[in-house]
């Protein structure tokens, strides 16, 4: 209501010279009380106002009024306490009561709503007039009606003029007017005579369907990584490839300064970093492993598949440091086909720092990261098996024309009948080179179960005066490759060592970090091996010999716990996708120990 409170006269004749208390203390808040002493003085009343002549009646009329104003004033505690705000308008959108926060919006809001009654307002007159009909009005631009059921409802979006907060706002029809005729209508249709909007802010709602969108916006970006984009790079320029735009939507969308992506090795259990930001890089150095305690947070999200907020570092046993002045982080599991596949773990310098809506946003920004390395580890593979493939075919499609050759020289070797040694020294030629073609292809069609220009290589004895002395570590599990790579090297002059496994390697490079075994000049290390993986052999010479170059290698860029890339990041500069020409790694090895290059 506007306007001054209507005056309760009371009229007591002079026999009581106080107003009742009751009356004071329960109609005080709607009421101007006045005492008059005569009749004369009622006549200053106005139509609002009332006057109670007999005093025994105002004590019956005050608790009348409040039985009456009980349920009134409840429903109003309960308006006002409600996040949402409420108004009660005429058809022509003028505001008649309004609860605390409708009163709180600003004008411009207000008004929008006040327009929203208007508009409605006027729809469900048309409603009224046309329902009989079965017809329905065209509903009020940029809404949606609901015209059936027991009460018609009209719904509307806004938002404030610097786009800051968002409204949605429903308008209901309240009672039906008095029974009119309306123009081409029926005779007892009704029309709206009152509405009321119910306000309620959807930022939060509408900003969190954005991000949402946003963050399915980005795992598409992610994910669509074609096999000619990838084609064309190599291991580490694909998972940096990757690391690009993680950091960058991991920054625009979730606001996170420092994360850091472990992937698991299931084998071991082990999770490897594949790519940091911000973090010191002592966090590379930390063993960790997929397990309930004793490897941080990191390893207990990797065992559970449960995303953990830790809101002071000083106080949560599980923390073990990262972020220099860290004070709280986030870290949630990257998952595929409900199977953790590795961690994603943030952390930052404030208290408290990560939400529910933090880790809820993070958890869907992970299960795409998630997909995405999936998506480089197939297409990688599916390269390894398309070249296999191609190399098999190519292998059968070679082999009726190369027995044809072995036949006509064999017949025209019969049907020469001679014993002249140059006819046969050209014939035999032809039938090793054509079994030198075979044995080329079924290399190539081994893929990185062997290597190419073995042949010519090992035929070459001369000593290199760059390798002369030179002590080699070479760990493979294939047989067939570390032998060539340890007889290749060993005609050049390098004293090698060769080892079957990761473990046997590592066990060599401890011995030298303890002081008991002669240090190497040189490491090759093969990436994908049954129990140690390349990265971790190349950690142990780090730690024996910080200073002594590694060469890793693996087949057609195969990489699946990402070790290239981790041992990218902490110095290493070579290496080899099987199958490579032997000479190529020679040449490697020479560059290594050249004079400008070992002092750089």
């Amino acid at each position: 209501m506007t306007g001054e409170r209507p005056r309760l006269f009371v009229f007591t004749g002079g026999a009581d010279a106080s107003t009742p208390a009751v009356l004071t203390d329960r109609l005080g808040d709607r009421f101007e009380i006045r005492r008059i002493d005569n009749l004369s003085g009622l006549r200053t009343t106005g139509p609002r106002d009332l006057v109670v002549v007999d005093p025994d009646a105002v004590v019956r009329l005050a608790a009348d009024a409040t039985r009456g104003d009980l349920a009134t004033d409840r429903a109003i505690t309960l308006l006002n306490a409600i996040s949402e705000g409420v108004c009660l308008a005429t058809a022509e959108g003028d505001v008649l009561w309004s609860n605390d926060y409708f009163r709180s919006l600003d004008e411009a809001t207000a008004d929008r709503v006040a327009s929203a009654c208007r508009e409605s307002a006027e729809w469900f007159e048309r409603l009224c007039t046309l329902r009989r009909g079965m017809r329905k009005p065209a509903p009020p631009g940029g809404c949606e009606v609901s015209p059936d059921g027991p009460s018609s409802t009209v719904r509307y979006n806004l938002a404030t003029d610097d786009g800051q907060r968002f409204y949605e706002v429903v308008v209901s029809q309240v009672a039906p007017g008095e029974i009119r005729t309306v123009a081409g209508g029926d005779a007892d249709a009704t029309s709206a005579a009152q509405v009321a909007a119910v306000v309620r802010d959807i930022t939060a709602q509408r900003r969190m369907r954005q991000k949402m969108a946003a963050i399915d916006g980005a795992g598409y970006d992610l994910v669509g990584i074609g096999p000619d984009e990838i084609n064309k790079l190599n291991a580490m320029e694909r998972v940096s490839f990757l690391e690009t735009k993680i950091s960058k939507h991991v920054e625009e969308l979730l606001n996170f300064d420092h994360f850091a992506i472990f992937m698991l090795d299931h084998r071991a259990k082990k999770l490897q970093l594949v790519m940091s930001q911000g973090l010191p890089e002592e966090i590379a150095e930390l063993d960790l492993y997929s397990e309930d305690d004793g490897s941080g947070i990191c390893g207990y999200v990797a065992e559970t598949g449960r995303s953990y907020i830790c809101n002071d570092v000083e106080s949560d046993r599980r923390y073990l440091p990262g972020l220099a002045g860290a004070v709280s982080s986030l870290t949630v599991p990257l998952t595929l086909n409900d199977r953790v596949i590795g961690v994603m773990a943030v952390e930052s310098k404030q208290a408290g720092a990560f939400t529910e809506e933090d880790r809820q946003f993070a958890e869907m920004f992970a299960r795409h990261i998630a997909v995405s390395f999936h998506m480089l580890d197939l297409l990688v593979a599916e390269r390894s098996t398309v070249n296999r493939s191609v190399s098999g075919r190519f292998e059968g499609e070679l082999e009726e024309p190369l027995d044809d050759i072995v036949h006509e020289a064999e017949d025209l070797l019969a049907e020469l009948r001679t014993d002249d040694p140059a006819t046969a020294a050209h014939v035999a030629k032809i039938m090793r080179d054509v079994e030198s073609i075979r044995r080329r292809v079924r290399d190539v069609a081994e893929g990185p179960q062997t290597l190419l220009g073995v042949e010519q290589a090992l035929q070459r004895r001369a000593k290199d005066p760059l390798l002369l002395g030179r002590r080699v570590l070479v760990a493979d599990d294939a047989l067939k490759i570390r032998r060539v790579i340890g007889d290749v090297l060993r005609n050049r002059g390098c004293s090698v060592e060769v080892c079957e496994d990761g473990v046997r390697a590592i066990e060599h490079l401890d011995a030298i970090a303890g002081g008991e075994a002669e240090p190497f000049d040189l490491i090759i290390s093969d990436i994908q091996m049954p129990d140690k993986n390349g990265y971790e052999v190349f950690a142990a010479a780090r730690r024996a010999t910080p200073d002594v170059p590694v060469i890793l290698m693996t087949g057609f860029g195969y990489d699946p716990h990402h070790s290239i890339v981790r041992a990218s990041q902490e110095g290493l500069r070579s290496v080899l996708f099987k199958p490579f020409q032997i000479e190529q790694l020679i040449e490697l090895v020479r560059k290594v120990f050249e004079p400008e290059h070992a002092s750089s």
